[in-house]
């Protein structure tokens, strides 16, 4: 079983993937002002929520994933480059996420953030912010480096088979997924760009500063929940 969610206050992607066998299920990227949502759908189905996962810790909402792990002790998993000390489980580069029958390859994709990671599920990437439809996320600030996204995005994802679809972690104009050869076609700011190109285009994007950032970073990194509420 597979759901996407889109939140539109901050035009976040959400996914549930579920074993139908063992009724276990993960989220992606889960949005705190949406759980009601993704709990009616894991009730509709008699779903266990075992993972909440995260590709980075985001600076424009804060993750549901804290919460969640209150009312359905879903274990709460970030990279452990991301500084969230709180996260039940730290990710590593190749870590397999197993839930029933299912599994999901983590892939370390830095240079949106320190942390940035990726997961492969079957022929699904979920990407985060480190590649978007037609797009990439900034690099401007939380340890971001666009010479590394740029490695993480040639080496590690455009080296995945061209069918590989691909399931970004936003977007901003009513999309909802690619695939590997299409970004390597068409993305704007990568397809057939060198690195020293894209570093340039990524230097000149002059984007204002996220309205959230203060408030989501250091939520995020308690998983979206209070230290005073840490169980």
């Amino acid at each position: 079983m597979f759901k996407q969610f889109y939140d539109d206050a901050s035009s976040t992607l959400t996914y549930l993937i579920a074993d139908l066998t063992s009724k276990q299920a993960i989220l992606i990227d889960p949005v705190t002002d949406n759980i009601d949502e993704y709990l009616a759908m894991i009730n509709k189905h008699q779903l266990t929520l075992v993972y909440s996962l995260e590709t980075h810790v985001h600076a424009d909402h804060i993750t549901g994933g804290g919460k969640l792990k209150s009312i359905t002790t879903a274990k709460t998993a970030v990279s452990k480059d991301c500084g969230a000390e709180t996260a039940d489980i730290q990710l590593k580069d190749n870590d397999v996420i197993t839930f029933g029958d299912e599994e999901i390859q983590v892939i370390a994709t830095p240079g949106h953030t320190a942390g940035s990671v990726s997961f492969l599920w079957k022929d699904r990437l979920f990407t985060g912010d480190s590649l978007m439809i037609n797009g990439c996320g900034r690099t401007d600030f939380q340890s971001g480096d666009a010479g590394i996204l740029y490695d993480s995005i040639s080496t590690k994802l455009f080296t995945l088979t061209d069918e590989t679809l691909v399931y970004p972690g936003h977007d901003y104009n009513g999309r909802r997924v690619s695939c590997i050869a299409q970004e390597k076609l068409t993305n704007s700011r990568l397809a057939n760009q060198s690195r020293e190109a894209f570093i340039e285009i990524m230097r000149n994007l002059n984007l204002p500063k996220p309205t959230m950032i203060d408030i989501a970073v250091p939520a995020n990194r308690k998983c979206g929940v209070p230290e005073s509420q840490q169980g």
